[in-house]
């Protein structure tokens, strides 16, 4: 029997629909899925696919300035934590805590898995979510009651003594609650959790992470953080085995339409051959990722530096660190002013300033603008220059993406960003000790 055209153009409808569906998934410019067992898709919280904002209508650079504006509190934050003790030590409830971060990754957790994208950072160890009945939160919450595999702990757990903020009483068996402020104007209450963290084709049983109960403020990332960095409690060293203690990220740039990058951890996939340094340990905080910066050069000059403002000192906290959540490399003030003032003596020409830029000129004359080299202990950084520039949202014209720490931090710490580690491959491998450095193209 023949098929009438109205069916037959129904039939070619879905047959089309059908095509652009699976061509859109097998090409999508969102990655929100991988078949790697340890490679995670890497999103920036103001990309096109950002599950918290929607697109924005401002420029890049004014998105970037204004993400650098709040790198003055997590300055403050980083100090803090130079001089403190060791993160088993409890410490008391009201520090300052992270400004939030600026990328995000999509995992699972709970059982089924419950989809959460959790900001990243490099300096901190606990991870929380917002939990259902939480006071202050947004709409996506974990619900900790639909999920077979989920416990609080209580007191008596070795984790409760190894997050920051925690209150027990002197005696008895209570759940481990603790307290963390954030972000200079927010602060959350979270109970100690356990449950299964899902990250690509990879399960985590038992992960211990803060179930918030409130929040105050609006600074709290919406869906959660996940710590990297080197403590007890974080993804690194809860995944023990599974991963050996190594990760990288390539954070894609600022500029690309997507802002999607990735996440390997473990063994497998890491670059074959890539320029390592040194990472050092500072036992008063072992959470952050020191390097020896030893010197800079603007162009073919050397900065002239004193050391004692690069050195790596444990007892003060003073030194360099590469953080994934400051916006813009930080230097102590003397050292960014000699780095200034000979990137503007080559540059010549009119200077004037943009937002935290100070250090900007007509865009013509980038194209002889100095390159920036980070010396390291083992290698040399050499900034491409779009992690070395940035240009207004008329193109008229372009800064130096780097700036002093703000004046009302008492800081000794150098600050490696995030700007300007887009674009290459990072690799973190605690076994060894060292810090991996590589050119890749991220978006």
């Amino acid at each position: 029997m023949a098929i009438s055209t109205t069916a037959a153009a129904a039939a070619a409808a879905c047959l089309l629909l059908s095509f652009l569906i699976s061509t859109s998934q097998a090409g999508s410019p969102c990655p929100f899925t991988s078949s790697d067992h340890s490679d995670l898709p890497l999103l920036h919280i103001y990309g096109k696919c950002s599950p918290f904002h929607p697109p924005k209508t401002e420029s890049w650079t004014d998105t970037v300035i204004h993400m650098a504006a709040k790198d003055s509190a997590r300055l403050t934050y980083l100090s803090s934590l130079v001089a403190k003790k060791p993160t088993s030590v409890p410490i008391a409830s009201g520090q300052a805590a992270l400004n939030i971060g600026n990328y995000v990754v999509r995992v699972k957790l709970g059982t089924p898995g419950q989809l959460m994208y959790m900001v990243l950072d490099t300096s901190n160890d606990e991870a929380w979510v917002p939990c259902s009945g939480c006071t202050g939160c947004s709409s996506t919450v974990f619900l900790p009651n639909v999920s077979s595999t989920y416990a609080s702990l209580d007191c008596s757990m070795a984790e409760c003594g190894q997050v920051r903020g925690f209150s027990c009483p002197a005696t008895g068996s209570t759940q481990c609650l603790f307290n963390q402020s954030y972000g200079g104007d927010s602060s959350f209450s979270a109970t100690l959790s356990h449950d299964s963290l899902n990250l690509a084709l990879d399960v985590l049983p038992n992960y211990a992470f803060g179930c918030i109960n409130a929040i105050s403020g609006g600074s709290v990332p919406p869906q959660g953080l996940l710590g990297l960095g080197r403590g007890p409690m974080s993804l690194i060293s809860q995944s023990g085995s599974l991963y050996n203690g190594v990760f990288s990220y390539c954070l894609p740039s600022f500029k690309s339409y997507y802002f999607s990058g990735s996440m390997k951890l473990g063994l497998m996939g890491q670059p074959k051959s890539i320029r390592t340094t040194p990472l050092l340990r500072n036992p008063h905080r072992p959470s952050l990722y020191y390097v020896n910066l030893t010197g800079i050069s603007v162009g073919r000059v050397l900065v002239p530096v004193a050391p004692e403002l690069l050195a790596f000192n444990p007892v003060t906290g003073a030194g360099t660190i590469i953080d994934s959540g400051t916006v813009i490399t930080r230097f102590v003030q003397p050292v960014y002013t000699a780095i200034r003032d000979e990137f503007r003596k080559q540059i010549g020409g009119t200077i004037s300033s943009l937002g935290a830029f100070d250090t900007c000129f007509t865009a013509t004359n980038d194209a002889s603008a100095p390159e920036v080299t980070l010396h390291l202990t083992g290698m040399d950084l050499k900034l491409p220059m779009e992690n070395t520039l940035i240009h207004s949202s008329s193109g008229s014209l372009a800064c130096l993406a780097m700036a002093a720490a703000p004046s009302n931090v008492n800081s000794v710490l150098n600050v490696i960003a995030n700007l300007q580690q887009q674009n290459l491959r990072i690799l973190f491998d605690l076994p060894n000790s060292r810090i991996g450095i590589a050119r890749e193209l991220c978006n």
